[in-house]
């Protein structure tokens, strides 16, 4: 496929540092045109989980063409691959970690391993991967001096994904939290059932409904909504639910039709 743009950004970098900055540098100083869109660089440190569930929700907004930079990356430096996955008309660099797994698992999807130096790339830091590798990559690939079959050898095997998928159970599904949004909100890996019907949420000994909208609860009461990325979300109304409930990643929730 070939790289119309844009580029978006997902880490875990944060702003108090240069190194978003520094990461645009090379997508400009490669493409000067480049239209470069900050997804998101407050990513806990390290949290795959929570990049992982960010970029699946977030790309089906972008047209096809989009590059998608998505630096969450604790093994730096080892021995895992980088890569570029070709999905859904769009393209996706970064390390194989987990992180993008789930996405190839897609029909069509192919990913192709990024070795540097086949493309003659200046040997790379031990701990700058998202300025010295993938930001060169995604920025030849929307300028069209890479294509995306000259990447790299495909690979047929990647990390297993880490955000698991939610099961089927006796009443519904069961899931977990993926990760926690500043209004404290707990969005989980449940996706919003095809159809109409009435919805309850499980947690431990906690069973609410799920409503259609944060106003239709009363000030402070904790609910569940199928939120605007099309999860379950536990969230209290104009409060924060995970600090309240004492939960975060990883918690266990489950997804009942209402009687």
């Amino acid at each position: 496929m070939t790289a119309t743009g844009p580029i978006t950004l997902l880490t875990d970098f944060g702003l108090d540092d240069p190194y978003v900055g520094v990461m645009k540098a090379v997508l400009l100083g490669h493409c000067p045109s480049a239209q470069i869109v900050d997804l998101c660089h407050s990513i806990a440190p390290y949290d795959k989980v929570a990049a992982a569930f960010w970029i699946s929700r977030v790309f089906p907004w972008f047209p096809a063409g989009t590059v998608h930079l998505v630096v969450v990356d604790p093994e730096v430096g080892s021995a895992r691959q980088a890569i570029v996955l070709s999905a859904y008309g769009q393209l996706f660099v970064g390390p194989d970690n987990g992180i993008l797994s789930g996405i190839a698992q897609s029909p069509g999807a192919v990913a192709r391993q990024i070795v540097p130096e086949e493309l003659d790339l200046a040997p790379p830091s031990r701990t700058f991967h998202g300025r010295d590798v993938f930001a060169p990559v995604a920025a030849r690939l929307l300028r069209g001096s890479l294509e995306f079959a000259n990447v790299g050898s495909a690979l047929s095997i990647l990390c297993a994904p880490v955000l698991p998928e939610p099961t089927e159970t006796a009443n519904g599904v069961s899931g977990q939290v993926a990760t926690i949004d500043r209004f404290g909100n707990a969005l989980t890996n449940i996706a919003q059932p095809a159809g109409q019907g009435r919805y309850r949420a499980r947690m431990g000994d906690l069973t609410v409904p799920v409503l259609d909208t944060y106003s239709d609860a009363e000030r402070g009461s904790i609910l569940a909504v199928f939120g605007s990325f099309g999860t379950l979300e536990l969230s209290q109304r104009e409060g924060h639910a995970a600090r309240t409930l004492g939960i975060g990643q990883g918690a266990p929730v489950e997804l009942e039709r209402a009687p």
